[in-house]
């Protein structure tokens, strides 16, 4: 009985060992997926900013306190209308003082033209006192213009589209206190890298990604390029319409695809199975044979095939850097499109 049991044992470990054999002399299992027919689309990526079209940054040229606020954020204004004031004590003593300074110096002139009738004093002492007076009233006219400054007035009509500061803070020279514009239609403002720009034209189409609107179909069309671009950032500013139906608000950040270059029933492969130009073809035999393909399109998840492989080929996807012309494979085939 122990006699049979040996024979049994060696035949189970030679079964075991000739397993193990196969199992590591088997080709590598590799995913392949053949081309298919699709819709190309080459696009461009940018950032961008929601703005109104037209609309403008209020500020002060001044430095002083902020004394007043209209709080008329949100609400419709005309142009001229006050929307702060700063504190002009300063300003208007020192137009008092001018005042006074005018009073004295017609006085003055007066009193020349008196003595220049009576011809105590000269022609020159009465033109002094003239020239003065005409000093005078100059810096006056001067000091009440300055004092326009210290009102913040509406350069358009539209509507408040964010107030900053507060009462009591001081103003510094450029700080915007004021958006104002109006609220349709709306644009956005996009940064195109340079590299990029040579291939966005007027009148293209870009899909918009919002994340306040996940899932959202949305669009824009480019209606104009800013002709210089930024050397240090290396980007161009981008214009694109909106519809007027667009649910995205003024300030909101977007990522867009401007689609530059499209074609329908164009034969697709995924990016992922490129190596450059080359992808990993398998043959008949199951081996791998590296091929140098046509492309055209280049998208964000497929490239359109020109020519080297047909709809019949099967490709290794993704490309597999360790496998090398003709190595022995098995494919696995699937939709990974």
């Amino acid at each position: 009985m122990r006699l049979l049991r040996f024979p049994v044992l060696l035949i189970g470990l030679l079964a075991v060992i000739a397993g193990l054999y196969w199992w590591s002399t088997r080709p590598p299992e590799v995913q392949v997926v053949q081309p298919y027919k699709g819709r190309a689309a080459e696009v461009v990526y940018a950032t961008a900013v929601v703005e109104p079209v037209r609309w403008a940054k209020v500020t002060t040229i001044i430095r002083e306190r902020i004394i007043t606020l209209c709080g008329c954020e949100g609400m419709v204004v005309t142009q001229g209308d006050q929307l702060a004031e700063l504190d002009s004590g300063d300003a208007r003593a020192t137009l008092a003082e001018l005042e006074a300074r005018r009073e004295l110096a017609k006085s003055d002139r007066e009193r020349a033209l008196q003595l220049l009738e009576r011809r105590v004093v000269s022609q020159q002492v009465y033109d002094k006192a003239q020239n003065e007076l005409i000093r005078i009233d100059a810096m006056i006219a001067a000091q009440k213009e300055r004092l326009r400054d210290y009102l913040i007035t509406a350069p358009m009509d539209g509507v408040v589209l964010r107030q900053d500061g507060s009462v009591g803070e001081v103003a510094e020279p450029g700080e915007i206190l004021f958006w104002i514009g109006q609220p349709l239609p709306l644009q956005l403002v996009a940064e195109v890298n340079e590299e990029d720009i040579p291939k966005v034209m007027k009148g293209h189409k870009a899909l918009i990604r919002s994340d306040a609107f996940p899932g959202a179909d949305l669009a824009a069309t480019v209606s104009r390029i800013t002709p210089k671009g930024d050397p240090v950032l290396k980007n161009y500013r981008v214009y694109l319409d909106l519809p007027e139906d667009t649910p995205l608000r003024i300030g909101m950040t977007t990522e867009i695809n401007i689609v530059t270059n499209e074609k329908d029933d164009a034969l697709l492969l995924p990016l992922a199975a490129f190596d450059g130009p080359s992808v990993q073809a398998v043959d008949e035999k199951g081996r791998i044979a590296l091929v140098k393909v046509d492309t055209g399109i280049r998208g964000t998840r497929a490239v359109e095939i020109l020519d080297g492989i047909g709809e019949d080929h099967l490709i290794v996807f993704p490309f597999q850097a360790e496998l090398s012309e003709g190595d022995q494979v098995a494919p696995l085939t699937g939709d990974l499109r």
